[in-house]
C-alpha cells in the first residue's frame, strides 16, 4: 500500500535521525576518543593541562542527520600552569601544539579560519576538535586562525536551543533535521549553526505538522536571515554570506517555498503521489515516494 505524505515524512525523519546505537554508543565513543588522546598528551603535569571535552554542535542538539558529516568537540585546556599567558598573543602556536598531539593520524585544520582540528578515523568519519581556553562564565577563547583569538560561548548557545526546542513542543529539532536535509540537497548554502538558530528564531509556535512548518520556514526565512549568535559572542550569524550568496540563498528558499506550497496543496486534495514527488525535490532523493 502506498504511503501517505504524512507517513512518508515519518519514514524519512526516521531514516535521517541518529539511531539509538549512534546516540548512546557511537557518538559518546568518538567524544571519549578525543578525551583519551588529549588527557594522555596533556596530563595534569603538562604546561597546558587538558581539562575536559564538551560535545557540541548538531550531535549535542539532536539535530545531526545521517549520514554524519562530523561530530564537534570543544577541547577545554586549563590555565592552572599559566598557559594562557604563554599563548595569548600566538594562538597559532597553541593550535599547532594541539595538532601535534595527533601526529601520525590523518588530520587537517578546518573551520571558517582554520581554528579546529579535523581528526579522521580509519573506520570512517571524523571529529572536529576545537581547542579553547576557558575565560569564565561559559565564555571561551578560540583561535581565530590568524594568530589571535575570538570569544565563543557554545554551551550557552546549546542551552538556548534546548530551551527553544522545549518551548516549541520538541518539534524544533526534528524540523531542523528536515531543513538540514534540504540544505544538504541544495548545495549547503547555509551553515549549520545559522540554520539551527534561524529555525529556532522564526517560529513563535510550532506544531507537529512538519509539512506546513517547512512551508512557513521557506516563506519567512528570506526576510529573517540576520540572526544573532544566541551565545552573545558571534554577532550576526549570516555574516559569512556574500551579497551574491545571500541573493542565491533567497532564490533557493523561494523555490523551496513554492514547491512546499504546491506539495501541501496536492496533499490537501488527496494527491499524495504528487505531494511526495515535490517533497522529493525539496528534501532529496532519499525521500520515499512509494
Amino acid at each position: 500500500m502506498a504511503l501517505t505524505t504524512a507517513q512518508a515524512f515519518a519514514q524519512f525523519l526516521t531514516d535521517i535521525t541518529a539511531t539509538d546505537f549512534q546516540t548512546k554508543t557511537f557518538i559518546p565513543n568518538r567524544k571519549q576518543s578525543v578525551d583519551t588522546k588529549l588527557f594522555d598528551k596533556f596530563p595534569g603535569t603538562s604546561d597546558i593541562p587538558y581539562s575536559e571535552g564538551i560535545l557540541m554542535g548538531s550531535a549535542a542538539k539532536s539535530t545531526i542527520v545521517r549520514p554524519f558529516d562530523d561530530i564537534d568537540v570543544l577541547a577545554v585546556f586549563s590555565n592552572n600552569k599559566g598557559a594562557w599567558a604563554k599563548y595569548q598573543y600566538d594562538s597559532k602556536a597553541f593550535i599547532y601544539r594541539i595538532r601535534d598531539a595527533y601526529n601520525g593520524t590523518s588530520i587537517q585544520q578546518v573551520g571558517t579560519r582554520g581554528q579546529a582540528i579535523r581528526v579522521f578515523y580509519k573506520s570512517g568519519g571524523h571529529v572536529d576538535v576545537a581547542p579553547v581556553f576557558w575565560r569564565g562564565e561559559d565564555i571561551y577563547h578560540l583561535p581565530n586562525g590568524a594568530g589571535g583569538w575570538i570569544l565563543t560561548a557554545p554551551v550557552t548557545a546549546k542551552t538556548w536551543f534546548s530551551t527553544r526546542n522545549q518551548e516549541l513542543g520538541y518539534n524544533l529539532a526534528p524540523l531542523v533535521r528536515l531543513l538540514k536535509s534540504w540544505n544538504r540537497t541544495h548545495s549547503k548554502r547555509m551553515r549549520s549553526f545559522h540554520l539551527e538558530t534561524l529555525a529556532a528564531t522564526v517560529f513563535k509556535t510550532l506544531g507537529s505538522n512538519s509539512r506546513s512548518s517547512l512551508q512557513r520556514f521557506f516563506e519567512w526565512a528570506p526576510d529573517r536571515l540576520y540572526v544573532d549568535d544566541p551565545g552573545g559572542q558571534g554577532g550576526d550569524l549570516s555574516s559569512y554570506l556574500t551579497s551574491q550568496g545571500r541573493t542565491e540563498l533567497k532564490a533557493v528558499l523561494a523555490s523551496a517555498a513554492e514547491r512546499a506550497k504546491k506539495a501541501n496543496d496536492a496533499e490537501a486534495r488527496g494527491d499524495h503521489a504528487e505531494a511526495k514527488r515535490l517533497w522529493k525535490i525539496v528534501l532529496g532523493d532519499d525521500f520515499p515516494t512509494n
